[in-house]
């Protein structure tokens, strides 16, 4: 394995040899505590401090190299899937800003998926980047929702099962027939072995969850517990027209439009507009002061 720099000097990695004596040799790099990672972030974020930047890359190599196990079953080599994820890595660690809160491995694996998936949408024809969000979708998880309706069978679906996954993925029967064919074939073995070589290793070796691992999913509900405690404390800030105009444009599914809390608080749309973007922003400086007054981020 070497290194490289990219845009702004940010370590690139790349992958020689074997496949499996990478994933060996990225268990070596040891993973970050909350206040590493944060003053590694700061020394990134700050002054450019590439040997910061090569830390937070290196230590979250094992998560990028389980998401990419996780698109094995297109029939694109791992080795690829892996330099893909390990470029929205690197974005990721780029725009990473330790102040919002977050962990980097849950603000990376955003940015790994989508760079892994742009990745298998251009290698294959069936997929054009102009097919709609919910073509994707089935792209992406008709696999998926197969395993969960336990459908072990190569050939084609039943008419039951088309329509159960039509519905669920809200895309027409006549795709899900389509895409499932099309899918078929490019299947590979979970016995094969990762390479051609003496290498006894398989990719049923490999196989792990396609939801987030447990360590992920704990930093991500607690990040969460936090975030949700903080809105609701820092919210007291606000006046009670703040507070209600502020929920109805961002916390609510259906926001309202300007025009609709114009007439209804009697002033101008922009008067509205210059309402939540205040009130946003003092929610956003209440929260942060919040978080380092309650220890919930690490001090400089």
């Amino acid at each position: 394995m070497t290194t490289k720099t990219i845009d702004n000097n940010l370590p690139s990695i790349t992958i020689e040899g074997s496949l499996s004596n990478y994933l060996e040799q990225i268990k070596k790099f040891p993973m970050l505590s909350l206040d590493e990672e944060y003053m590694l972030a700061r020394r990134w974020k700050n002054r450019g401090d590439l040997k910061a930047a090569q830390k937070l890359v290196t230590s979250h190599l094992r998560l990028v190299a389980k998401i990419a196990m996780g698109y094995r079953g297109y029939g694109l080599p791992v080795s690829e899937l892996v330099s893909e994820g390990n470029i929205g890595l690197m974005k990721a660690v780029k725009k990473f800003d330790p102040k919002k809160g977050f962990r980097l491995a849950t603000y990376a694996m955003w940015w790994i998926k989508a760079s892994i998936q742009e990745y298998v949408l251009r290698s294959w024809s069936l997929v054009k980047m102009g097919t709609t969000t919910a073509q994707k979708k089935l792209f992406f998880n008709l696999k998926k929702i197969k395993n969960q309706l336990s459908i072990h069978e190569t050939g084609d679906l039943t008419p039951q099962h088309v329509n159960t996954i039509s519905k669920q993925l809200n895309v027409k029967e006549e795709e899900v027939i389509s895409m499932n064919r099309r899918l078929h074939g490019k299947e590979k073995s979970l016995n094969a072995p990762i390479t051609e070589d003496n290498d006894s290793s398989e990719w049923q070796d490999w196989i792990v969850d396609n939801g987030l691992d447990q360590e992920v999913k704990t930093s991500q509900k607690q990040e969460f517990n936090n975030r949700k405690k903080l809105m609701e404390d820092s919210m007291s800030i606000l006046n009670q027209r703040e507070k209600e105009i502020l929920t109805a444009r961002r916390l609510t599914d259906e926001s309202p439009t300007l025009e609709e809390l114009s007439k209804k608080y009697k002033i101008s749309r922009e008067r509205i507009r210059q309402i939540e973007t205040k009130a946003f922003e003092k929610l956003q400086k209440a929260m942060l002061n919040a978080a380092k007054s309650n220890n919930l981020l690490p001090k400089n």
